[in-house]
């Protein structure tokens, strides 16, 4: 079962059907303790042949209204190969690896809903960077109570060249403008998504593919529960947050996007995240 946030409510799909759920408030669904079921009921209620057409990428928005996005670093290792390699000139190589094997996971504050963009929606690279790659990643989609109760596509957009310079600078080469896009919609959590699932990322330039590749969720050090149990510890979320799981996919040090790329990320039980950089 999935949802979609769109521009005219919350729309259901369910077995291939679609249903436009008028009265299910997006904010109010995502922060329920059981929002499968909340979905269940509200198809229950609507008259007989009640189907709609699935909603179009015009129509479909950003998984997120009142809700936070968070993000885990360095939970792949290929993560923390390329965090160390790009910060060795800058002495902080050795901060990647640490946190890698530490007990604490790294997390940090990637975005307010109004920065996040939704699908078919461009992204942005900074000005002031020359080095920029998205970073495509599962999306856990928490409920204030700490359950997990759907998943999403992330893009983290990254300026690597600026967090190499200086590990401090991370909020720089993260949270700006259009540096987050989230979609296309929700997959509403019926249990843990199985190890072998796959993420896929393929960044298409000028008709062609520039780059591709793909990692699966057996790869992560950390398990989606850990990650959640440390961002809720003194951290209250009323409306709910999205926590975005790190990335396995890391283009070559050679690559960076260019303006008019098209980047897209699968992952085949929730979807194609697709967005184009400004």
């Amino acid at each position: 079962m999935k949802v979609y946030r769109t521009s005219a409510g919350t729309v259901a799909e369910i077995e291939g059907d679609h249903y436009s759920l008028d009265r299910v408030a997006w904010s109010g669904l995502l922060a329920s303790s059981d929002p499968a079921a909340v979905v269940r009921r509200a198809v229950a209620a609507l008259p007989e042949g009640s189907e709609r057409a699935q909603p179009t990428r015009e129509e479909i928005l950003a998984p997120i209204d009142r809700q936070e996005v968070w993000a885990a670093g360095v939970t792949y290792l290929r993560s923390r190969t390329a965090r160390m390699e790009e910060s060795q000139m800058a002495g902080g190589g050795t901060f990647y690896d640490r946190v890698y094997e530490a007990e604490r996971p790294e997390l940090f504050f990637k975005s307010t809903a109004m920065r996040v963009v939704g699908p078919g929606r461009e992204v942005r690279i900074r000005s002031d960077s020359s080095w920029n790659v998205p970073e495509p990643e599962l999306g856990l989609v928490i409920n204030p109570q700490q359950k997990i109760v759907g998943y999403t596509i992330g893009n983290d957009m990254s300026s690597r060249d600026i967090e190499g310079e200086n590990p401090l600078y991370l909020p720089q080469a993260k949270c700006y403008d259009g540096a987050c896009a989230l979609g296309p919609g929700v997959l509403l959590a019926e249990g843990p998504l199985p190890g072998h699932t796959e993420i896929e990322l393929e960044i298409r330039r000028g008709g062609g593919e520039a780059f591709r590749g793909t990692t699966n969720l057996s790869q992560m050090k950390r398990s989606p529960d850990e990650l959640v149990s440390y961002l809720f510890r003194e951290t209250s979320f009323p409306y709910g947050c999205i926590l975005l799981t790190g990335t396995g996919v890391i283009p070559p040090d050679s690559f960076t996007l260019l303006s008019g790329d098209e980047i897209r990320i699968t992952i085949a039980p929730i979807g194609t995240l697709v967005n184009r950089v400004a």
